[in-house]
Formats: structure tokens, C-alpha cells, sequence
């Protein structure tokens, strides 16, 4: 038997992209296309879903044509079914269906958040880790046990990347805000106490927004970035850290976009050095959405042997949480 290939289509918010993965995950390629910033700074999800549909054509194409392939090349598609933005997600779908459709493909819906923890996992060669998701759309800390991933610590309000993103907006910095305030943050001197909500495993960043905001014009703003930054970071760790004696777990995944902040890696690796625990993250560019994590998952679910959906069956699920998943290859 030959190789066998999964195409993945990540279409959960800003992002539109698919890529080509083979049955030794090995990536054959790597396309995305993200939307650019309107007037309201952020996302609006009617413009995101129409952006998704003008650049599919030639973003699926262009995966193909890189990984030299034809699309009846292709084993079984993978696609993204949330959670995400509903618009967004649609357009994700209805290509994977209509490739399934057309071409007589297996079809499987992938978590997103499971594509970030699998990605992460299969390209650091961690086996049982404690899996800290740290994104716009995830701030979760996570472990395996009987067959799904289970929340052992997550935000209750907003999550860890619409804090930055919102702070940003607020300071007229456009999306993606969490890179420029790592930046502005480098520059602070000065730490100004800030609301630290935590409680048990969980975190609460939304005062923390409320009190930065009411700082701006009032403090310089390096230092209100560096000290949201701070807090914010602070309260994660020291979740992750509680969480992490719980399980005792000897490494720790950090994945999702704002896990390529070097402050938060940072900060994560001294505390997990005093347990003996490595911690690890993947090179930036997948951190951030992408169609690798989709076609891994794509590719787990064809190897275990579980059953792809009928097209007909293949939904999207807007908020759909990590434990409703069965993950029958661990």
C-alpha cells in the first residue's frame, strides 16, 4: 500500500487555509490567506465568510499544485467544524463537502482546538502532555483521560487573545493586536498592579481589561501593556502550574496563537523548571491557524479505523467544547 494523503481546511475566523499531509505527517504544504483588518479593527464575520469564499479557489489550489498533487490524488478531506465564527465556518465546510461530494472522499469533521493540541503533540513528539490552548478563541489548559481531552482550567469570561486583541483596538492598533503589545510591552518600565482573577484552575481577564482601559492617557502606555501583560500571563501560569500537580504530567504543550508571545513562553518555562517538567511550543508559523492541524487530525481519525460522516452529515458546531470529542487514537 501506498502513502495516503488528507487535505485540511481551517476556516474557524480570520483565516482561510488548507494543506496537504501524508499518513507519515509529513507536510506537502502549507496555504493560507488571512483577512486584512476592516474600519471596526476587528473581525466582522459576514466580511470574513465572504472574504473565505473569493480566496478558496485559488488557496486550495495553490496546496495542490505545491504538493504536486491532483485533487483525486487526495485520500480523505478534514475540515474545520467549529468552534469559530458561523459564517466562517460554512465556507470551510461547504468545500469539504463538495470535494467529498464530488470525488467520492472520506470526510472528517475536526475540532479546532484539537488540531492546535495534535499538531503540537505529534510535531514535539510529546505523548501525554498537560496542553495549555492560548488563542482568540481558546484559553484552556488540558489532559487526556478516557478517550477525550478534558478541561482541567479555562477562562470564564474572555479568553486570553481578545483580552490583547481588545486592549489594542483600544489603543487603535489593528487586528492582530497581540503582537504589537508584545512589543509595546518591552519597552515598559514600570509595573502597575492590575486585577488578578483566578480562581482554582480557572481565569477571569475581563477587570483586568476594564482596569488597562481606564489607565490609557493616564500612564504611559508601555507600561499599562506591560503590566496587563504581565498580570494577564501571571494568572495563566499560576493555573497552569495548579492544574499541573494535579495530573502530574512531565511535559507541557503550549500551542495556539498568542503561544508564540517569548514573555509567556518564557515565564512558563521557569515555573515548569522548578517541577522538572519541559516545556514546549512549535515554531511561530503554526501556532497561528493553519490547514496542517486540521489534515493531522485528518489523518489520526483515518489510521485509527473511525468512521468519516456522510457529506450529508457534516455540520458545522459554533461552540463546541474540547470534551464532546472522542479521540479514538489515543
Amino acid at each position: 500500500m501506498g502513502r495516503k494523503y488528507v487535505l485540511g481546511i481551517e476556516s474557524t475566523a480570520h483565516t482561510f487555509a488548507t494543506a496537504i499531509v501524508d499518513d507519515e505527517l509529513n507536510i506537502l504544504s502549507d496555504v493560507r490567506d488571512v483577512v486584512k483588518p476592516g474600519e471596526t479593527l476587528g473581525i466582522d464575520p459576514k466580511l470574513t465568510a465572504e472574504h473565505h469564499a473569493n480566496v478558496a479557489p485559488q488557496v486550495l489550489k495553490k496546496a495542490l499544485d505545491d504538493a504536486g498533487m491532483d485533487i483525486i490524488d487526495i485520500d480523505a478531506v478534514a475540515y474545520s467544524m467549529g468552534p469559530g465564527l458561523g459564517p466562517a465556518l460554512r465556507i470551510g465546510a461547504t468545500v469539504a463537502r463538495a470535494i467529498a461530494y464530488k470525488f467520492k472522499k472520506p470526510l472528517y469533521p475536526v475540532h479546532h482546538g484539537i488540531g492546535h493540541i495534535e499538531l503540537t503533540s505529534s510535531l514535539l513528539g510529546f505523548k501525554d502532555p498537560l496542553v495549555v490552548i492560548v488563542s482568540g478563541g481558546h484559553t484552556s489548559i488540558l489532559s487526556f483521560s478516557l478517550g477525550r481531552w478534558r478541561t482541567y482550567g479555562e477562562t470564564l469570561d474572555i479568553t486570553l487573545g481578545n483580552l490583547m486583541d481588545m486592549f489594542a483596538r483600544k489603543i487603535g492598533i489593528p487586528f492582530p493586536g497581540g503582537p504589537k503589545i508584545e512589543e509595546i510591552a518591552r519597552k515598559g518600565r514600570k509595573y502597575i498592579e492590575m486585577p488578578y482573577g483566578i480562581k482554582g484552575n480557572n481565569m477571569v481577564y475581563s477587570g483586568l481589561l476594564t482596569y488597562a482601559t481606564q489607565l490609557i492617557g493616564k500612564e504611559p502606555v508601555e507600561n499599562i501593556a506591560y503590566s496587563l501583560q504581565e498580570t494577564a500571563f501571571t494568572v495563566l501560569v499560576e493555573a497552569t502550574e495548579r492544574a499541573l500537580t494535579q495530573v502530574s504530567k512531565k511535559e507541557i504543550g503550549l500551542t495556539g496563537g498568542v503561544a508564540s508571545n517569548d514573555r509567556l513562553y518564557n515565564m512558563m518555562c521557569d515555573m515548569a523548571s522548578e517541577h522538572g517538567v519541559k516545556v514546549g511550543r512549535l515554531e511561530k508559523k503554526y501556532n497561528s491557524d493553519n490547514g496542517v492541524q486540521i489534515a493531522v487530525v485528518g489523518i489520526l481519525y483515518m489510521k485509527s479505523g473511525y468512521a468519516p460522516v456522510p457529506v450529508e452529515e457534516a455540520v458545522i458546531k459554533q461552540r463546541i467544547r474540547v470534551e464532546e470529542v472522542e479521540v479514538p487514537w489515543r
